[in-house]
């Protein structure tokens, strides 16, 4: 069977082609992080876009450090298939947008031109929460990480490792070109990620020892936009068989496919600094304040897929699906976010709608959304998920029984395992940290061990509410015993 490329485009149905034909499209987007998410999320809008506008925008890709997704694209002309897994069926097509794709260090040269470059007016981002390299207590940029600390001492483009890093320097050689204005756009999971991403790009800059590093902040204040945004579509890791649906749909062996759910969702700060795609043309939502629908996709979704994901695999689960086919799995989505529901702002999706589409999506049978990947770097996901809901409840003397069972679940699943990993075979980059938690420990509900927990995730309030932590570790045993008990 022959691979997808530009030459076997044409031998597919005309359907499941592009919506744009690619080779009319141009640099115009830079977007860091080569993964599925964004492959199946903003290049989708942003192709679409480009269709509905008649406007060549384009996207550049940059892997930060695997080049193996970089190589294999190139080897289809950067073309790739997008299946969406509906209920009745699947749908598959190919997707055109990305016009090159890039290794952050093997490329350097092509990366600084291009965010120098006037053409690019924004660069977008899906690096996870720990590309940021944030001090926990204090959010700001960690100048003491081992990766940021090389980068503020490094001479040459290509030795920079970090996102972070390479963007700073980037917006640097723009000013220092001329200073076309650009927009900055996280696509991550945290609450604020405008601003928690300009907070560490300003950072790295402050921290450098460029003479000019003081006119590049100056600059950056005037003709640099770090708008915040929801993203919303779930993307499970590809496996085997979505390879064979992609090659039985098109007819070609297509290397790199993604899937994901029917359901999408992009919420925008309405604060950009020149040109971009218009992505409200295939949906995307212009908005002067995100932050009613991030705290609701973060802590009601995002806080449910990571209730679900511990405690279904402590139940011996496997995927988002199978949790929701058990008794309990709807109930607590619906649980946790009605508790929830209290601490949100007004001005976003209604809460209870929002729970019942929840239950829906996550139950789709076509999904196989792992646990084991939704429940790793949880040190870094659940303090944004869950700590900041937990508090306001908390303080207001409203009752926290599911989310305290989900910590629960978070706590049983930072057990060590027998490979020196984690017990339910998550990862964490705290890992050690978190094991060292147990060691200490007299016996696996021991409250002790769920304070120590706690503080390493930066939570020493929680750890101090003797009562919160009394009643998450009374759900310790059952759990222990693959007991989920609402």
């Amino acid at each position: 069977m022959p691979s997808l490329n530009a030459a076997t485009l044409e031998r597919i149905a005309p359907e499941l082609r592009p919506a744009v034909a690619p080779g009319e499209l141009r640099p115009r987007v830079v977007h860091f992080g080569l993964g599925a998410f964004h492959r199946a999320h903003q290049a989708i809008y942003t192709e679409n876009a480009a269709a509905r506008s008649g406007q060549p925008w384009g996207i550049v890709a940059v892997a930060p450090r695997s080049t193996g997704t970089v190589r294999a694209l190139r080897a289809q002309d950067c073309l790739y298939s997008l299946t969406e897994r509906h209920p009745a069926g699947d749908a598959t097509r190919v997707v055109g947008s990305v016009v090159e794709a890039l290794g952050m260090r093997p490329d350097a040269a092509r990366v600084e031109e291009l965010l120098a470059t006037p053409d690019v007016t924004t660069l977008t981002l899906t690096i996870t929460e720990k590309g940021y390299h944030r001090r926990p207590d204090t959010g700001r940029l960690d100048t003491a990480a081992p990766e940021i600390a090389a980068d503020l001492g490094a001479a040459r483009a290509a030795d920079r490792t970090t996102v972070v890093g390479r963007i700073a320097a980037g917006l640097a050689a723009r000013m220092r070109s001329g200073g076309a204005p650009v927009s900055v756009v996280s696509c991550d999971n945290m609450a604020a990620n405008g601003a928690v991403l300009e907070t560490v790009v300003r950072g790295f800059v402050a921290a450098s020892p460029w003479p000019d590093r003081q006119a590049v902040l100056d600059w950056m204040a005037q003709a640099v936009a770090f708008p915040a945004t929801v993203v919303d579509r779930i993307v499970p890791a590809t496996t085997g068989t979505d390879r064979e649906t992609a090659r039985a749909a098109l007819g070609a062996h297509d290397s790199v496919p993604v899937v994901g759910e029917p359901y999408r969702q992009w919420v925008l700060e309405d604060s950009f600094a020149g040109p971009r795609p218009p992505w409200e043309l295939d949906g995307a939502l212009f908005v002067p304040d995100v932050v009613p629908y991030q705290l609701t996709k973060l802590r009601l979704l995002n806080g449910s897929h990571s209730a679900l994901a511990y405690l279904g695999a402590a139940a011996g689960r496997t995927t988002v699906a199978d949790v929701l086919a058990t008794g309990w799995g709807q109930r607590l989505v619906r649980d946790l976010c009605a508790e929830v529901a209290p601490t949100l702002p007004a001005g976003g999706p209604d809460p209870a709608a929002y729970a019942a589409d929840l239950t829906e999506r996550f139950g789709n049978p076509g999904m196989r959304h792992l646990l084991r990947q939704i429940g790793s770097d949880g040190s870094l996901k659940i303090p944004e998920r869950w700590f900041d809901a937990l508090r306001s409840l908390r303080a207001a003397g409203t009752g926290t029984p599911v989310l305290e069972l989900a910590l629960a679940g978070w706590v049983n699943a930072t057990r060590p395992g027998e490979d020196g990993g984690q017990f339910l075979g998550t990862t964490d980059p705290a890992a050690p940290a978190l094991a060292a938690c147990w060691r200490e420990a007299a016996a696996p509900e021991d409250t002790g061990t769920v304070r120590r927990l706690l503080r390493v995730l930066g939570a020493a309030d929680l750890a101090e509410d003797g009562t919160l932590v009394s009643a998450v570790a009374a759900r310790l045993p059952a759990l222990k015993a693959g007991r989920v008990e609402l």
